[in-house]
């Protein structure tokens, strides 16, 4: 994707670079004790890595995110600020916001970090927002320790200054760049990507590990004996055939057995690990095991409480900073909007609705906001906020009442 006035700041072909700040941590990478190499394009090959990026990355991009303005009775949408349809509709001409933060939540889930150029006119308006491959930036720090962002782009350096970048980090070391999650956990997922491998490699060899082809007498060519039972029986396609052996030719199967080698029970177990490494519950990547109809929804909760939640605080407080100037950050705040996630089941929001518009802190009219509904018509009484008759002071209640005349 050709990114507009990034050529604006070419700065020099592509070397040797010192950065304070180091490069998504990459050291850690390499061979695992599974004897797989681990990185971001890999690890994301793995069903498991995929399904919870997947789940992350489609929650954050789907949430409604909104510029409010302060206001006498609390907030309203900055229908009007110029960031709202940036970030609601359309980060750029080229992008939706879904697409647009779907794609940096993958970033920041597989390496840690999530970077966008800042796109603005001549008097400092964010005008669009373009998204910045991680493994090509490197942060780092200027000789009077200001931040400016280096980006690698076909062999050209490219420099941009700290206003000039929306930077999301992940957790990490020095509080500028992330670490990538996929880099912290290679051994787990090197395990995955070695089970996985053996599966097919199993079943490739027609369901049968491997095996001996014994001989009577001494076998002039072997090689060719080989060749021409592998041709026949090798693969899954071929598996059950009956074997023709000739010249007492005795088969002798040395293989492991899948059940003997825990095969299915280590797959599910890295399951299970990836699903802890990105905090996201087993039943939302296809594991059902311990899941049922009466924990799935406290399950659904939690995952939006203990695990959405965070990341969208650290959404929420990069997007302001980078993208709202100082005077506007007094007036403008940007939120995502999680309520429609922790709504619960319907009878529960039916029950939660009434007790709160009895008791006189919800009216009908913020009740069918929360439901999606338009307001009722003007003059019918849907913005008052109403208690229940039976409730009395309790100086005037019964016995009570009746003391305190006698004193």
């Amino acid at each position: 994707m050709k990114i507009p006035f990034l050529t604006k700041y070419l700065n020099t072909r592509a070397g040797p670079i010192n950065s304070l700040s180091g490069n998504n941590y990459s050291f850690f990478f390499g061979s695992t004790s599974s004897g797989k190499v681990v990185n971001e394009r890999t690890a994301i090959q793995t069903t498991a890595v995929y399904a919870c990026v997947r789940v992350l990355a489609e929650a954050i991009a789907a949430l409604p995110l909104h510029t409010y303005k302060y206001t006498d009775n609390g907030k309203e949408k900055a229908l009007d600020h110029n960031l709202y349809h940036i970030l609601h509709n359309e980060p750029n001409p080229e992008m939706t916001s879904f697409v647009f933060r779907e794609t940096l939540m993958g970033h920041l889930l597989l390496y840690g970090n999530a970077y966008a150029q800042i796109i603005r006119d001549g008097r400092g308006k964010v005008i669009a927002l373009y998204p910045l491959l991680p493994d090509k930036m490197i942060v780092d720090r200027t000789e009077k320790g200001n931040l400016i962002y280096q980006y690698n782009k076909e062999g050209l350096i490219f420099q941009l200054r700290s206003e000039e970048v929306l930077h999301i980090p992940g957790l990490g070391f020095d509080g500028l760049v992330g670490y990538s999650p996929i880099a912290m956990a290679k051994n787990a997922i090197g395990m995955a990507i070695a089970t996985e491998e053996y599966g097919a490699k199993f079943f490739s060899n027609g369901a049968n590990p491997g095996g001996v082809l014994e001989h009577p007498g001494v076998v002039k060519d072997p090689a060719r004996i080989r060749e021409s039972w592998n041709s026949v029986y090798q693969g899954s396609g071929n598996a059950h055939k009956v074997a023709v052996l000739e010249e007492g030719m005795k088969f002798q199967s040395i293989g492991i057995p899948p059940e003997q080698a825990q095969f299915l029970e280590t797959r599910k177990f890295q399951l299970n690990e990836i699903a802890r490494i990105f905090r996201v519950p087993p039943h939302m990547i296809g594991d059902l095991e311990k899941s049922s109809f009466s924990n799935i929804e406290q399950q659904s909760l939690e995952f939006v409480m203990y695990t959405l939640d965070p990341w969208v605080v650290r959404w929420e407080q990069a997007i302001n900073r980078a993208l709202l100037s100082t005077l506007e950050k007094k007036e403008y705040f940007i939120k995502f909007n999680v309520n429609g996630l922790l709504r619960g089941d319907y009878q529960s929001r039916m029950a939660g609705y009434a007790v709160a518009r009895q008791n006189g802190w919800l009216s009908a009219d913020d009740i069918r906001e929360l439901e999606d509904m338009n307001k009722l018509p003007n003059g019918s009484g849907g913005d008052k906020y109403l208690v229940n008759g039976n409730m009395i002071d309790i100086s005037n209640a019964g016995a009570w009442a009746k003391n305190t005349s006698k004193e």
